[in-house]
């Protein structure tokens, strides 16, 4: 595993990442909820994009993975601002973002904030305004915990750690909602969506879609699928998927 390297933060704070220069439009990795850049999606991505000579990064949020900072001082706002910073800093021109799960959400709210900039998005199980359904799911144990220490700790299949839930997360999260309203990006979309995945329901992607004032986005249920989407299939489904959406950028760029 090579070094990342890091970005620094006006608060002291570093953010891990790794970029890959290359072709444009540019793909960034927008990793999920305690998960980081070291995924199997986000590697095999990377491995991909370098195969067709194009611009790769992935990142560690605050508090995740190589990143510094403490993982119950994060909140959606703070993550997108991560993300914000390495788009910013770390790039260069168009770039897709493929988000998976919460990523998804940052992803999505990264192409609010500079639409001249994200020009195509790629969903993982996206799971926007997901701390919505985290905070009606909170049993009275866990509100109680919350209530009293600031945060509630909830066992996970998908990490050996439990999901420290924090008060704060769930307040700040309201302020990112982005499902209540029109999506207003016009850009080319594509959502995969496991139809077993127990994490985020898979209507979500059809929702996403709904909402969404581009004219160009696509839904892929995948029957057997799960919440990661990371089988062989799944990748190659992921890379074919990420570069189509790529090719669509470039041709839009050049019709401009």
């Amino acid at each position: 595993m090579t070094q990342p390297e890091l970005l620094q933060r006006p608060d002291g704070q570093s953010i891990a990442y790794h970029h890959t220069p290359g072709d444009a439009p540019g793909v960034i990795f927008c990793s999920g909820f305690m998960s980081d850049m070291e995924g199997t999606k986000a590697l095999a991505l990377e491995q991909a994009m370098k195969d067709l000579g194009r611009s790769y990064t992935r990142f560690d949020y605050l508090g995740h993975g190589q990143s510094t900072g403490l993982f119950k001082d994060g909140t959606i706002s703070r993550w997108t601002d991560d993300a914000l910073a390495v788009l910013d800093e770390c790039t260069a021109g168009p770039q897709v973002v493929v988000g998976s799960s919460m990523g998804g959400w940052i992803g999505l709210r990264m192409a609010l904030l500079r639409p001249e900039r994200v020009l195509g998005f790629v969903g993982i199980a996206a799971a926007p305004d997901f701390t919505r359904r985290m905070k009606r799911d909170l049993t009275d144990d866990a509100k109680a915990d919350i209530e009293r220490q600031g945060y509630w700790e909830e066992p996970s299949e998908y990490s050996e750690e439990p999901y420290t839930i924090t008060g704060k997360l769930l307040g700040d999260g309201e302020k990112n909602c982005i499902m209540d309203n029109a999506i207003p990006f016009d850009g080319p979309v594509h959502l995969l969506q496991g139809m077993k995945d127990d994490a985020v329901p898979w209507q979500t992607a059809l929702d996403i879609q709904e909402r969404l004032t581009s004219d160009n986005v696509n839904v892929t249920l995948v029957k057997e699928g799960d919440h990661r989407l990371s089988e062989d299939i799944d990748l190659n489904r992921l890379i074919l998927t990420t570069e189509t959406v790529c090719s669509q950028v470039a041709r839009n760029l050049l019709h401009r």
